[in-house]
């Protein structure tokens, strides 16, 4: 859904704080802390946080302090952020991108000494090897993660939807690593993730946009078809193989529905839900409640109908576009313009005609295009609610750390 509030009331709520500033609206976030336990209320599944939408361990602890049971596990980014979560007292992780860094594996042999339960991602046999031999080294047998891609080929041709990830792609392929992996003593592939992000991702409700909404749904009604036979093929040859997969996860904010309704999915992935940021307001299957705001001043009026405000290009990853820039969200209607954008140093405005006047030193609230990207700007998150600001809380940044 698209942002609810009012902007004078913010305006008030933050009239004595140093701008630009980020903040969560803690009534709306939990809501969708409600809204993703909902979606599984049914299915028998758990949610695994993903914290690279979050990067805030004070939310990152309360999702999992109000939500509950449903919530289980953390997938995150990095093995230095695995140590850093472990610091702060969350365990269970899935570690969901590869890393082949001597330091890296040796931490991640470091933390399992200490208890900590975590699986690195894979999808080679090259990877069972490097992880094998620091395993050995240390004496202990890591866990790992098999991946695998969850693209949609149509009609098995060349043409690639979906993300560009894990090589393993067919039974055959998972069959192979499978059983390279009975070769190296030192290394146990406990658990499978398969992240449909073309599903995840794509918003398929936009306003005005029924067509491209249909053909969207389509391509994902076609595609859920296909990799959800793919992904029970995979998972019953890995147990023939005699593998001891405890944790299936799937998807993602955009694909709650759906993948939790694969008999063979054991959880999913939920992280940009929390925040629902700019580029997650429209989905036909879920609803979230936009939660997460940055704030940058009103510097100069270059006409009557436009202001410039100090700051605020804090762009979103991924290809390069429109889609990818903050959300100017109050005052309501406020738009970027389309040769300038959102700025390093200034955002210029168009300002809607029945806009609330607007003086220098005034507060415009954005929203990041994703998820936890915003953190990586801000070394705090104030806490806002019932109308008021309850908290300060650190981000990684604001803790000292930028894992990538």
């Amino acid at each position: 859904m698209e942002p609810t509030g009012d902007y004078e009331n913010y305006r008030d709520i933050f009239k004595n704080e140093r701008m630009p500033f980020a903040f969560i609206d803690l009534n709306k976030f939990d809501q969708n802390i409600d809204f993703v336990a909902s979606t599984q209320k049914n299915t028998g599944k758990t949610v695994r946080v993903h914290s690279k939408s979050i990067r805030c361990a004070e939310l990152t602890r309360r999702i999992f302090d109000k939500g509950g049971p449903t919530y289980k596990g953390i997938m995150n980014m990095t093995v230095e952020e695995t140590a850093y979560l472990f610091d702060k007292g969350f365990n269970d992780f899935i570690i969901a991108y590869p890393s082949v860094q001597p330091s890296d594996l040796k931490k991640f042999a470091e933390l399992t000494q200490q208890g900590v339960k975590a699986s690195l991602m894979v999808d080679s046999e090259e990877h069972l090897k490097l992880i094998s031999d620091v395993g050995e080294a240390a004496g202990v047998v890591l866990k790992v993660c098999l991946e695998l891609d969850m693209a949609y080929r149509p009609l098995n041709s060349n043409k690639h939807i979906g993300m560009r990830r894990s090589p393993v792609r067919t039974p055959e392929q998972a069959l192979e690593i499978a059983k390279a992996s009975k070769k190296y003593k030192w290394v146990e592939i406990d658990a499978m993730m398969g992240y449909e992000g073309h599903i995840a991702g794509p918003q398929d409700d936009i306003p005005n946009k029924g067509i491209n909404n249909k053909m969207i749904r389509g391509l994902k009604k076609r595609s859920i078809k296909d990799f959800s036979k793919r992904r029970i093929d995979v998972v019953k040859m890995l147990q023939d193989e005699g593998l001891n997969i405890e944790v299936i996860n799937g998807g993602g904010s955009g694909s709650l529905v759906s993948t939790g309704k694969e008999p063979i999915v054991t959880e999913v992935t939920a992280g940009s839900a929390f925040y629902a940021p700019g580029s997650f307001w429209y989905y036909k299957e879920v609803s979230f409640n936009p939660s997460a705001f940055f704030a940058v001043q009103v510097v100069r009026k270059p006409t009557e109908n436009m202001v410039t405000c100090q700051g605020g290009g804090y762009t979103a990853s991924g290809p390069a576009g429109n889609d990818k820039l903050p959300v100017p969200v109050f005052p309501r209607g406020i738009t970027l313009l389309s040769l300038e954008g959102a700025g390093e140093v200034q955002t210029p405005l168009q300002l809607p005609e029945d806009c609330p006047e607007l003086e220098l030193g005034d507060p415009v609230f954005f929203q990041h295009a994703k998820g936890g990207e915003l953190c990586e700007r801000f070394n705090h998150l104030y806490l806002v609610e019932n109308n008021q600001i309850v908290e300060k809380v650190n981000t990684y940044r604001g803790d000292g750390f930028a894992f990538l």
